[in-house]
């Protein structure tokens, strides 16, 4: 009789093996999710409907869209921002990874254009969430994050809630609608257990689902 020995996986190879495993995930989920939103096909007509302090959601076509649309209960968006006004245009702050602009930039909160944010992706999903508070306490959150952008704090590639030195694109939003007493996930968390993204999570649906939300037909 002949006994095969397996030896021990290296840390290499077992990367390797999570990421695969991971991606079969991604495609059987993606299959079986029911699509609960459509792409938008003209940016003009979107932007026209955007106010500062709204926030704009998307689902992006990449890897990092595909896992977080996984992980989310809803699936529908995996990325947000906030709009502000900035030089008389309409911008969009968001915490991002792999969006760099120039050479030597790094993951971070930053600005920019909205017409960019919409159509940096083709047939990107996109949705319009308003809160229905004064135009003032919009203008201020809109102004914290536009001032973060400004000071570029990073990306928060730890997702850890207790630190704000460090933001992702959930995180961003909750923070600055926090300074001016609201909270727009009002506390729910998304429990998530993927390979190498295990905790609890503020997911765009966490956000959503605000009952001061109102989403916005265009």
């Amino acid at each position: 009789m002949c006994i095969l020995v397996t030896p021990p996986f290296s840390y290499t190879m077992q990367k390797a093996i999570i990421a695969i495993l991971l991606c079969l995930s991604l495609f059987l989920a993606m299959g079986c999710k029911k699509q609960q939103a459509t792409p938008h096909s003209n940016v003009d007509s979107l932007l026209v409907h955007l106010e500062e302090g709204d926030l704009i959601f998307r689902r992006g076509t990449g890897f990092v869209g595909h896992v977080v649309t996984m992980a989310d209960t809803e699936g529908r968006y995996s990325h947000v921002g906030i709009v502000v006004c900035k030089d008389s245009t309409l911008h969009v702050v968001h915490a991002v990874p792999h969006e760099h602009d120039f050479e030597g930039d790094f993951d971070r909160v930053k600005c920019e254009d909205a017409r960019n944010f919409i159509g940096r992706y083709t047939e990107c999903v996109v949705g319009i969430y308003r809160p229905q508070i004064s135009d003032s306490l919009k203008s201020i959150a809109a102004t914290h994050a536009l001032r973060l952008s400004e000071k570029q704090v990073p990306f928060d590639h730890d997702y850890n809630l207790e630190d704000t030195t460090a933001l992702y694109c959930t995180e961003l939003v909750e923070y600055v609608y926090g300074l001016v007493g609201i909270s727009i996930s009002e506390g729910r968390r998304t429990d998530v257990y993927l390979p190498g993204m295990t905790g609890q999570y503020i997911m765009p649906s966490d956000m959503t689902r605000c009952s001061i939300l109102e989403e916005i037909s265009y």
